[in-house]
């Protein structure tokens, strides 16, 4: 990513102090390849992500950066203007206490210091301008089941920036929804849940489990509660998989896809968790309680 072709940004580059667990470059994804064995992919908190890039006049496709946890730290080696959004955390500019889910403008040489999550899992910061990483597929976003897209990243890498698509914005009122104390994930059942009994299935409403910290971008997995018992031995010949759904490996324990999920799998679907409530599920730590609510 050193030195890569930007948008137009001119010589804006932001090189990275410190990479933190895992950040990776997102974007809205790569939908429209799963015939190809291509994931969608892309931001796993899409409400925060557009966030941050609305703050700075950018188009709601811009690549972001996405960390996990403890954030990160960047020196801008132009000036730029950032925005911090998603799970709170401290912001810090040229080592001065700088806003979180605002434009926060960086000198030449200055650092943008990201620190841990205080409650949620992933932050997102974006840059006027986006990060011009080179697309593949059409996305910026970093697949971490394929491998496609720009790799997490490591101190030291350049990432470039684009030329700005419009004015920086400001918000004076900003839909900032708290890390969820108890993830309550709707579920449409089907198709494969007459797999299970239906004592099982009609339990599933009012157990209760955790998020695993087995979990990653490709599925949240949880566990705590109790098994969902099969009504029918054997295995199925590998399907097509989908965002949110609710696949169910032998050990019983409900596995939620997210972005990086396979695009195919043996193991039976419960059901399907709508798209829009998956942001949710980003900012579950390991821990929360979960909850499924059934329809259908």
């Amino acid at each position: 990513m050193t030195r890569a072709p930007g948008r137009g940004g001119g010589d804006a580059r932001l090189e990275v102090v410190r990479a933190g667990a895992l950040t990776t470059v997102q974007d809205l994804g790569r939908p429209g390849y799963a015939h190809l064995g291509v994931p969608r992919s892309g931001a796993l908190d899409a409400p925060a992500h557009a966030l941050a890039n609305r703050l700075l006049g950018n188009p709601a496709d811009a690549a972001t950066l996405e960390t996990t946890l403890d954030g990160v730290a960047l020196r801008a080696l132009a000036p730029v203007t950032v925005a911090v959004t998603g799970a709170p955390c401290a912001v810090r500019a040229a080592g001065r206490p700088a806003a979180w889910s605002a434009p926060v403008r960086l000198a030449a040489g200055a650092v943008l210091e990201v620190g841990p999550a205080l409650g949620g899992v992933r932050s997102y910061v974006a840059v006027r301008g986006g990060f011009a990483v080179p697309p593949v597929l059409g996305s910026r976003s970093t697949d971490l089941l394929s491998g496609l897209g720009p790799p997490v990243l490591t101190t030291g890498t350049a990432l470039p920036v684009g030329a700005p698509a419009g004015p920086v914005v400001g918000a004076d009122v900003l839909p900032l929804p708290a890390p969820p104390a108890e993830l309550v994930l709707p579920v449409l059942l089907g198709p494969r849940h007459d797999w299970f009994t239906r004592a099982s299935v009609a339990a599933l409403g009012g157990a209760r489990y955790r998020v695993s910290s087995a979990g990653n971008r490709i599925g949240l997995r949880t566990g705590g509660g109790p098994p969902l018992v099969r009504a029918r031995g054997g295995e199925l010949p590998s399907e097509g998989m989908v965002l949110g759904a609710v696949q169910v490996p032998p050990d019983g324990l409900p596995v939620v896809f997210l972005a990086d999920h396979p695009v195919t799998g043996g193991y039976p679907v419960l059901g399907v968790v709508a798209a829009a409530a998956l942001h949710r599920a980003a900012q579950a730590r390991p821990g929360t309680p979960v909850r499924f609510v059934t329809t259908g």
